[in-house]
């Protein structure tokens, strides 16, 4: 009886059309529910950034399918970017989310503003399904309930994966992951930016010559921290701060430069390393923010007496999954990283780069709920290490699963460009890199396979990572030996 209602795909983001291409594909009923008005609608929110990895990366095989086969009332004329071209998020809305979520197939099946505000279970007959509710949990269906412009809606469905991403939840700006004294009222009275403001852009006249303080050492910060030296250049009166809540270390701090084969993402840590030895940014140490106050200036209290007068704060300090819509659900999550627990000790930032992350697909994703999975960057929880190749894996393998094909399913693998040195600690979408960057300093505005540069070549990632997740000692006990 499961079977007559759809598979629901929470969120209309890369990953998140890419299951639904895949189930497609696979003949399954799906429906796309996304809160934004529009496909991509969190990646617009960072459109000005460009990606470490190239377009031959960041296009699902299903979505490419239907993109570039004909069929009734479509004329399969859809042309791919180039792909040794670095997309912006811009770029992958317009040329690819928004391409995708017009395809007739897909088309009919998204439902946009529509906000997944819980998700739990119910019998077919109507009668609730509580988390503590064990008797026929497995045949009953899903009930997602949507806060929409007409007011809340529910769906029934088989099967839900929430592809829903973690943009609207950036970890606070307080020490210890929770929010400082008076961190909303500075939020509201507009002293804390987006975790990726435009500097050089729709920001420039809001950042130009004012004091600001990015707080945060990873791919976010230095996003910002690079377009801020950039604006410096043209209004030398703008003070740049950077905070980072321990001390300096240069490895962990710029990552692998050139060492890395991922151009882009190495010419962040080198760009970056630029700046501050020019003066551009101050590094500031041991910034643990106790309060914020507000007045004409916006007063940091850190945890040691200091207090930092700023005219902005960016809060580059991560993303977090929102697990209180899933909260009726049994849920079997990664303690540390808030993963499900069999992925958790793959991704774990303290012993895992980008590049050190096997391949995986629906068994590690799998949950007690039964053909409930949480997939793409929420997927990783707190992890930064995300990497969108790997979201289209784990669909690909999820929807092979809910098709009835158990060899697909745990049939994984994953092409990658090598990674080289990737630093864990440049934290956010290993994906990103900064703004404005080409692949490597060579004097042309993207990577070509002939460029000075060279091209990353790709590697097949499927062997078995992270035995250490947790365990600092073993890592110390390794290094003695």
């Amino acid at each position: 009886m499961n079977q007559n209602y759809p598979v629901v795909v929470i969120g209309a983001g890369p990953i998140g059309l890419a299951a639904a291409a895949h189930l497609i594909e696979r003949n399954q009923d799906v429906r796309v529910l996304e809160a934004g008005a529009s496909a991509g609608a969190a990646m617009a929110g960072w459109g000005h950034i460009k990606l470490f990895s190239t377009w031959r990366y960041n296009i699902d095989a299903a979505s490419r399918q239907l993109l570039e086969t004909p069929t009734e009332g479509y004329a399969g004329d859809w042309q791919a970017p180039r792909e040794t071209r670095l997309p912006t998020g811009s770029d992958m809305v317009a040329e690819y989310l928004e391409p995708l979520a017009a395809h007739p197939a897909l088309a009919p099946r998204i439902s946009f503003g529509h906000r997944v505000a819980k998700v739990t279970r119910i019998q077919p007959d109507g009668r609730g399904v509580d988390k503590t509710s064990s008797k026929t949990r497995e045949d009953s269906l899903f009930l997602v309930r949507t806060e929409t412009a007409e007011g809340p809606k529910d769906m029934l469905a088989r099967a839900v994966i929430d592809a829903s991403g973690t943009w609207n939840t950036p970890n606070p700006v307080g020490r210890s992951g929770i929010e400082a004294i008076g961190e909303a009222e500075a939020r509201a009275a507009g002293f804390i930016t987006s975790p990726l403001p435009d500097p050089l852009g729709a920001d420039q006249d809001r950042f130009a010559g004012k004091t600001i303080l990015v707080l945060g050492a990873g791919h976010s910060a230095a996003n910002t921290l690079i377009s801020l030296g950039r604006l410096r250049q043209q209004h030398p009166d703008t003070q740049i701060l950077w905070g980072l809540r321990g001390a300096a270390n240069p490895v962990r701090l710029y990552g692998g430069g050139a060492a890395d084969e991922l151009p882009a993402r190495g010419q962040l840590g080198t760009s970056l390393r630029r700046f501050v030895g020019n003066g551009d940014i101050a590094i500031l140490e041991d910034v643990s923010v106790t309060a914020l106050e507000t007045d004409d200036q916006l007063s940091a209290v850190l945890a040691d007496g200091r207090k930092l007068a700023v005219d902005l704060l960016v809060p580059a300090t991560g993303f977090r999954p929102d697990l209180a819509i899933l909260s009726e659900l049994r849920l079997d999550m990664d303690q540390i990283v808030e993963a499900p627990s069999a992925l958790g000790p793959l991704i774990d930032p303290e012993f895992h780069s980008c590049g050190t992350v096997s391949a995986h697909g629906e068994r590690i994703l799998a949950h007690p709920e039964t053909d409930f999975y949480i997939v793409g960057m929420k997927s990783y929880g707190r992890a930064p290490t995300f990497l969108m190749a790997t979201g289209y894996e784990q669909v690909r393998s999820i929807a092979a699963s809910l098709a009835g094909d158990r060899t697909a399913a745990d049939l994984v693998e994953l092409e990658l460009p090598e990674t080289g040195v990737c630093s864990t600690d440049l934290g956010g979408s290993c994906d990103l890199p900064a703004a404005g960057e080409s692949a490597a300093s060579c004097g042309t505005p993207e990577p070509e396979a002939d460029s000075c540069c060279g091209t990353p070549e790709p590697v097949t990632i499927g062997f078995s990572t992270g035995t250490l997740h947790g365990y600092a000692e073993l890592v110390n006990e390794q290094t003695e030996r």
